[in-house]
């Protein structure tokens, strides 16, 4: 590649990226969700998509909706039709900025790479803008 592309100008690993907050390592929770791998999701996931401040109230936690994001990555994996290292799935959230709304489609993926320690495969879900 470096005859195509030359020198590396610089490189950021997921190691940084779990250690700088763009990827939360979610892998205990993925596990009793069903995945065999490491896990994380992305920033914009993790804030937009499983977070929820306790002030907010509305029977929405964290922890729950965590495990809407892995179940359903989870299920669309199992699901598809053909074997994939993306997947694409829907889930349907209630917005963070709107608590009393209803809830919302929106798109994530979930990717095995081998950006692990070493090149193992992991797994990172995210929106497509984070890619």
């Amino acid at each position: 590649m470096r005859e195509l592309f030359g020198e590396v100008i610089h490189t950021y690993t997921r190691a940084q990226a779990l250690a700088d907050g763009s990827l939360i390592d979610v892998t205990e929770t993925a596990a009793e969700a069903g995945f065999r791998l490491p896990v994380a999701v992305t920033r914009t996931v993790w804030l937009r998509y499983c977070e929820w401040p306790e002030e907010l109230g509305t029977g929405q936690s964290t922890e729950g909706r965590l495990w809407d994001v892995l179940w359903l990555a989870v299920w669309a994996a199992r699901t598809a039709a053909e074997p994939s290292a993306r997947i694409t799935y829907t889930l349907g959230v209630v917005p963070v900025d709107d608590p009393e709304g209803d809830p919302v489609d929106v798109r994530l993926w979930a990717a095995i790479t081998g950006e692990g320690a070493g090149g193992a495969p992991v797994v990172t879900i995210g929106a497509p803008e984070d890619w």
